[in-house]
């Protein structure tokens, strides 16, 4: 035989299942500890961020109303009523014969983050109109998210 006819010796790779192998309850504690004191320090940032989140959104629509109001009063030569409420800048109230609107780019008023409606209220003195959200509770008053947001603010 020549040298180079020589059989080679294969080495044999056997891979073994260890059926200890994976993780320990240990390791698995651990990790689930760690997510659970991630959790609640992002958790509560977070719903922090979509409250105000709301508020913004309330404050930036009652913006939009004022400016709704403030072209709805040059046509018609006043502000609506708290009677006609905040529907009179997208349908004509019978009393409006100069109304050129609609003053919204919607069909209807848009409701406030929370899905509640706003209120056209009698405007305290020195100010033309007041514009309301009662916020989350829907309910006058309140502190937080259930605080109101006005057009005064």
């Amino acid at each position: 035989m020549m040298a180079h006819d020589k059989p080679r010796r294969r080495t044999k790779h056997r891979q073994t299942s260890n059926p200890e192998s994976g993780f320990t309850l240990l390791e698995v504690l651990v990790v689930l500890v760690i997510v659970v004191m991630l959790a609640s320090f992002v958790g509560p940032r977070v719903v922090g961020y979509l409250s105000s989140s709301r508020t913004k959104a309330a404050k930036i629509q009652i913006e939009g109303f004022a400016t709704a109001l403030e072209l709805y009063s040059m046509d018609v030569g006043r502000y609506p009523t708290p009677e006609e409420g905040l529907s009179a800048l997208v349908q004509r109230p019978s009393n409006a014969d100069t109304w050129n609107g609609p003053y919204l780019r919607k069909t209807a008023v848009p409701r406030d983050p929370w899905g509640n409606a706003y209120v056209l209220q009698k405007a305290p003195a020195g100010q033309p109109f007041l514009i309301v959200s009662h916020g989350s509770d829907g309910k006058p008053g309140g502190d937080g998210d259930a605080a109101d947001i006005t057009s005064t603010q």
